[in-house]
């Protein structure tokens, strides 16, 4: 039987689609034409007024210097510089920001549904706090936790040898860099490759024949043991850069400032309420039958958790998840309040210093907006990944 032939497109104003299309290109022309006309009218009145408009200050000089950065920079380097330490700074505490809080959400929420009355009242009780505290002054509540209660420099917390928690920050041991680090690093690349084989291996033998082995233990020896096989093919570097406490300071080794454990530690406890939600909700939306299908077949709570209900319950967790982690991005510009050098704090003093309030305004909202629209097409990507596909 053959098909029948597509139907032809009808050019004529007589044609819905045909003037569905004529509409939509009218309203794009018109609110292109109203937006030129806005700026033209914007840019014409500070030129009356002598303002200077345009992005050419991005090649001058900062003038200043920003406390807090993964890279050096000094005050004699461009404002293009400036916003980049502000946005490493920003995607610095954004991104674990991000894997605390899913971690901890996904904790809390599993104890939620615990079965130990002591275990669900304190994580229910976590759930009401962080979500009905604002954020803001969550910050400040960290903030002064860390400048006032911490003890100071001079006699600081020692959790771990080398490591010294105080009012100045965290700081501990840090590896030199040397060429042989780089056997370790692909090491752990294979390690990660040979731990997902190893895993689907087991998820497969699971679906065949019903036998589930451990996962996780041997999947972590893999990558450790491949790490170590690296490091000992590098020439087994091991020189570390420890800190020393002095008079007046620590030096040496690695530190984060008491301003960026502030907004870290604020967004993640704060996120992860919401998170922990998602996570309960998308848990109890599978059918009871499968929790009564993995009792069947003796499995435990955390494989029943890990191998069946958690699989299931992504496709609704996926999306609400998407909207925690755009919130958690966008709340980082709180840093501001706690002295922490963002990108909204780098940016509001180029345009104390630069006047150029449009320029420097638009810019962060085109990186938010850029960062926002690339965390939820990775989040599709992943959502396509783990739906449940019908036959």
């Amino acid at each position: 039987m053959s098909t029948p032939p597509p139907p032809k497109r009808r050019w004529s104003w007589h044609s819905q689609a045909f003037r569905g299309l004529i509409y939509q290109i009218l309203a794009v022309v018109g609110l292109a034409l109203a937006l030129a006309y806005l700026m033209s009218n914007t840019f014409a009145n500070m030129r009356a007024r002598g303002i200077q408009s345009g992005f050419d200050f991005f090649l001058q000089p900062a003038g200043f210097g920003i406390g807090e950065s993964l890279f050096e920079f000094d005050s004699s380097q461009n404002y293009l510089v400036a916003y980049l330490v502000g946005l490493s700074n920003t995607l610095r505490v954004a991104i674990v920001g991000l894997v605390l809080a899913t971690v901890l959400g996904t904790l809390i929420a599993i104890g939620r549904l615990s079965n130990n009355s002591l275990v669900k009242a304190l994580c229910s009780s976590y759930v009401e706090v962080t979500r009905n505290i604002p954020l803001l002054l969550q910050l400040f509540m960290w903030y002064y936790a860390m400048t006032e209660l911490l003890p100071s420099i001079e006699s600081p917390l020692k959790p771990l040898a080398g490591v010294f928690f105080s009012k100045n920050g965290l700081q501990y041991p840090l590896p030199v860099w040397q060429p042989g680090h780089w056997g370790t690093l692909i090491g752990l690349c294979v390690g990660v490759v040979a731990w997902k084989l190893w895993s689907r291996k087991i998820q497969h033998q699971f679906e065949t024949t019903g036998v589930l082995k451990p996962s996780f233990l041997p999947g972590l020896g893999l990558f450790l043991v491949c790490g170590l096989i690296g490091w000992l093919v590098g020439g087994a570097p091991s020189e570390f850069d420890i800190p020393e406490v002095t008079e007046i300071s620590v030096v040496g080794g690695g530190s984060v400032t008491p301003e960026y454990l502030t907004l870290l530690l604020g967004l993640s406890v704060y996120t992860s309420g919401y998170i922990a939600e998602v996570v309960r909700a998308g848990i109890q939306s599978v059918s009871f039958g499968q929790h009564e299908a993995a009792v069947a077949l003796g499995l435990k709570r955390s494989q029943e958790l890990r191998l069946i209900q958690l699989p299931q319950a992504m496709r609704v967790i996926i999306p609400p998840l998407t909207s925690q982690y755009l919130n958690l991005i966008k709340n980082s510009s709180l840093a501001v309040a706690v002295g922490y050098p963002d990108l909204v704090s780098i940016s509001s003093t180029a345009l104390n210093q630069t006047g150029r309030a449009i320029e420097c305004i638009a810019l962060v909202m085109l990186i938010y907006l850029s960062l926002s629209l690339l965390t939820s097409a990775l989040m599709n990507i992943y959502n396509r990944r783990v739906r449940i596909k019908d036959r």
